[in-house]
């Protein structure tokens, strides 16, 4: 069994804290513009009154929820200044270890 170094944890944590932060900042951006799309998309059908029932309205459309996202965003903003403080606690720990006099 192998035991990772706590460089090796936070490093890890952090990189997965900006890959969470980065997901949930693409679905904000692309449920924003999904929702302005299927809107003008829903203006326009209403504009002509198709009757037609394969056309999309704005109720059919499956957006992620913005207030999940914004949620995980927040998540990911913990979870990399928690792996922020765990490098910095390695850092000054491993700082301690070299400087002991021999």
């Amino acid at each position: 069994m192998e035991i990772q170094s706590a460089l090796s944890s936070g490093l890890h944590g952090f990189q997965k804290a900006t890959e969470e932060a980065n997901k949930a900042a693409a679905d904000i951006a692309s449920q924003t513009v999904n929702k302005r799309q299927a809107e003008e998309g829903f203006q326009v059908q209403e504009s002509k009154e198709s009757d037609s029932k394969g056309s999309a309205t704005a109720a059919d459309f499956q957006a992620p929820d913005l207030t999940e996202s914004v949620v995980k965003l927040k998540v990911a903003e913990v979870q990399a200044k928690a792996s922020g403080e765990v490098l910095q606690t390695a850092d000054k720990t491993l700082g301690t270890l070299i400087d002991v006099r021999v």
